[in-house]
């Protein structure tokens, strides 16, 4: 089993793999963060395809192709075990010959097929629950996980559609979900997110990240999701969700000092 109870699970980089520059920039800054803090386990996150974009005009990224060249360069050269997404079932195959997480969308946690090909790769599978579902009902999503016999399931809460362009995380949800025997992990910065809200791509509450990941770690959330960038306002996709990279390593601080103290 790769989850260790005994460290801050962490999932971080940037939203999109957008070349090796910005790759390169954030796993630098992940390993001195892991030689600070050796209470953390990282493992490294990029998209190759931003798939569900508010609109046409969206950046996409860099394709299945280059972006897991960039995934494999970072797992070789850095050490990280590495995460991204996976839209369709025809891209299990190829995605599993890299990575070690592969990682269920929010939007798409329901769909069966795309659930039980990531579960039958025999890679760890991190399902993030939908903006639309209450947690209760993410015992459905783990049980068709369990059924194909995942190897490690993890569970993200990424926060619930309350409104228009508006999320809110519900901090009782963290309690429900670890009931399903399964890790539970935080995504901060997408829970900050305002969808649609920023005329023609998605808007975001940055400041709000580091109260959020206190809060739910407080409620006994057992990892975080966090995407950084050297410059986040220069980033391709969810700039303004994304913590600088300048400011992960005191991020980190305070987050263990709460999860220290559970």
């Amino acid at each position: 089993m790769f989850f260790d109870s005994s460290k801050l699970l962490v999932i971080a980089g940037p939203c999109s793999l957008e070349n090796e520059t910005t790759c390169r920039s954030v796993a630098e800054e992940l390993r001195a963060v892991s030689e600070k803090f050796p209470e953390l386990q990282l493992v490294f996150k990029g998209s190759f395809d931003k798939a569900n974009r508010t609109s046409m005009e969206g950046d996409r990224g860099s394709g299945i192709d280059e972006g897991l060249a960039l995934l494999r360069m970072v797992k070789e050269d850095y050490g990280f075990p590495v995460l991204t997404d996976v839209h369709e079932s025809s891209q299990v195959a190829a995605v599993a010959s890299v990575c070690d997480v592969l990682q269920i969308p929010a939007f798409l946690c329901r769909q069966t097929d795309l659930l039980t090909a990531c579960a039958r790769s025999g890679r760890i599978v991190n399902v993030k629950k939908g903006q639309f579902l209450s947690p209760p009902e993410m015992r459905y999503v783990v049980g068709k996980l369990e059924h194909e016999k995942a190897s490690e399931i993890w569970q993200t809460e990424r926060g619930t559609t309350f409104g228009y362009q508006n999320l809110v995380v519900d901090m009782r949800s963290f309690s429900i979900l670890k009931t399903y025997g399964h890790p539970v992990i935080f995504d901060a910065t997408h829970s900050v997110q305002l969808p649609g809200a920023g005329d023609g791509k998605s808007a975001g509450e940055r400041q709000f990240v580091k109260p959020l990941a206190l809060a739910a770690l407080a409620a006994g959330a057992d990892g975080l999701f966090i995407e950084t960038h050297p410059n986040p306002e220069e980033a391709i996709s969810d700039g303004p969700n994304m913590i600088p990279l300048s400011e992960l390593a005191d991020l980190f601080e305070s987050c263990l000092s709460i999860w220290k103290a559970r």
